[in-house]
């Protein structure tokens, strides 16, 4: 009776990593979604150092994508939890740096930042405390590997929520692409200060 309550308890701890990579995708895809609301919603145009930190965010939940996508096979691998995680970290760090650059650059007293405050921070503000908080969290969960890592998926609901997360991650990348291309046109470089969709000017659909 005891083995089998053990077997049990390590079952359910060795599902860890695999929902926390779920909720990664999830996470930073929602993410992504409220830097579209604030684009198309609040009418704010994302600045150079914005779009790079979304892009450090889907790189953050790509890694832990590709450990989802393994889970569809219903098996992962221990190689594959390391590599999902530590592209994840490197995303994480990366755009940890860039959010901090930002904030740095409008850290002056007086200075109003770059976009309008949500809950009294700026946008870069709130992206380098989750990139900090994510490193922290794959951090205490690889800890505990050992107990957190299980080989095996069930098909139900892991695999089935892991598809629906994957397919949400890739369909909100593709509008993100879409609206990058529409705010910097048909040029190589972003303006520092974007004041309109210039693509729409570049076709001369707009004048």
């Amino acid at each position: 009776m005891t083995t089998t309550r053990l077997s049990t308890t390590r079952t359910a701890l060795g599902q860890v990593q695999y929902w926390l990579a779920v909720i990664f995708v999830i996470g930073w895809t929602g993410v992504i979604c409220g830097g579209l609301a604030f684009q198309f919603g609040a009418w704010e145009y994302p600045c150079p150092l914005c779009i790079v930190q979304r892009m450090f965010m889907a790189l953050a939940a790509l890694g832990a994508a590709s450990i989802v996508r393994e889970g569809m096979n219903g098996t992962i691998e221990a190689s594959d939890y390391t590599a999902g995680w530590g592209l994840a970290i490197v995303g994480c760090v990366a755009g940890g740096f860039a959010s901090w650059r930002q904030t740095m650059l409008h850290i002056l007293p007086g200075d109003p930042g770059y976009g309008d405050p949500m809950l009294g921070l700026h946008l870069y503000v709130w992206a380098w405390i989750l990139f900090a908080a994510a490193i922290a969290t794959i951090g205490v969960v690889l800890s505990f590997s050992h107990e957190t890592a299980a080989p095996a998926i069930p098909a139900t609901p892991h695999r089935m929520v892991g598809r629906i997360a994957l397919w949400l991650l890739g369909i909100v990348l593709t509008i993100n692409l879409v609206a990058v291309f529409l705010l910097e046109g048909l040029h190589w470089y972003l303006p520092d200060e974007p004041n309109r969709y210039q693509l729409f000017y570049d076709l001369h659909i707009l004048s």
